[in-house]
């Protein structure tokens, strides 16, 4: 890990974090860092349709065949696709021991909110009402920007008296796009991949006219109450630690049930890089709490 994040540090100008790169170029950057990582050989990829959503199933050896991992997938909701996230979402499956759906929610700024979480809930749904899972055999996962959506598919789930998952797990989550986060400063030297001129503008992308503090936006600030168990990890070598410690506290206070890891040394979504052992031994950890949860 220490390797690679001095690697990324180097690199940084040529990443995600440069406000200078376009958007093609951040596309391509973060498809070319995740392809290091490829999918094992024993999972099985099938091409869905989920709602009308495109998506993957991936299904590791042995994995139950009436559960399923949910996974959407983290870019600020402009980069990324079940291609760059497939080997992160078959770990986790695989330690879950279920199958994984991944999906391809629509990108901004082609397709601004609310397309990303209307994309969520046709595949959610499409998991109940088209495959007949029962919800509790349901649990959701997603990093960075995939994080807050998991989020904010929760709150409007609750809201539209759609049956909520067994659990979720939020990785370094993306909870508040109006940036308020004391880290967003306070880190800024130390993240090696994000900074607050690209995530602002990637909030402004997503966010489109509706305003950035909108709960289903930013579900940091949305009603937390009937959430189901929540795991949320938090590097603190991220400008996001914060979104993670409020969203976590909130939950909390809302009377959810909430483990929260704060990882030393660690930087944004560090659980996408594969060869790292804090990286498999954080996927094996939310694999667990899962599993635990599912009927």
């Amino acid at each position: 890990m220490d390797a690679t994040l001095a690697l990324m540090r180097a690199q940084r100008s040529e990443q995600l974090g440069s406000p200078d790169s376009t958007l093609e170029e951040r596309r391509a950057a973060l498809e070319m860092l995740t392809a290091v990582f490829p999918l094992p050989d024993d999972v099985a990829v099938t091409d869905v349709a989920a709602g009308g959503v495109p998506g993957v199933w991936l299904t590791p050896p042995g994995a139950r065949e009436d559960a399923v991992l949910l996974y959407l997938h983290g870019g600020g909701y402009q980069l990324g696709s079940t291609a760059s996230h497939r080997e992160l979402a078959a770990r986790l499956a695989r330690s879950t021991g279920v199958r994984a759906l991944a999906v391809d929610y629509r990108l901004a700024p082609e397709h601004p909110f609310p397309a990303a979480i209307d994309d969520a809930l046709f595949a959610y749904r499409w998991l109940l009402d088209e495959q007949g899972l029962p919800p509790a055999s349901v649990v959701l996962a997603g990093d960075s920007a995939g994080g807050g959506l998991v989020g904010a598919l929760l709150v409007t789930a609750r809201e539209r008296g759609v049956p909520l998952p067994a659990a979720a797990a939020l990785l370094s989550p993306w909870v508040d796009l109006t940036g308020s986060g004391d880290t967003m400063v306070s880190k800024a030297e130390v993240d090696p991949i994000l900074s607050a001129a690209v995530l602002d503008e990637m909030a402004g992308a997503y966010a489109g006219t509706a305003e950035r503090s909108d709960p289903l936006i930013s579900p940091l600030f949305a009603d937390l109450a009937g959430l189901p168990p929540l795991m949320v990890d938090a590097g603190t070598e991220e400008v996001l630690l914060d979104d993670g410690l409020r969203f976590a506290e909130a939950a909390e206070k809302a009377g959810v049930d909430v483990i929260l890891t704060v990882a030393e040394g660690m930087p944004h979504v560090w659980h996408i890089i594969a060869v790292a052992p804090e990286a498999t031994s954080a996927t094996d950890r939310i694999g667990a709490f899962l599993a635990g949860q599912l009927g």
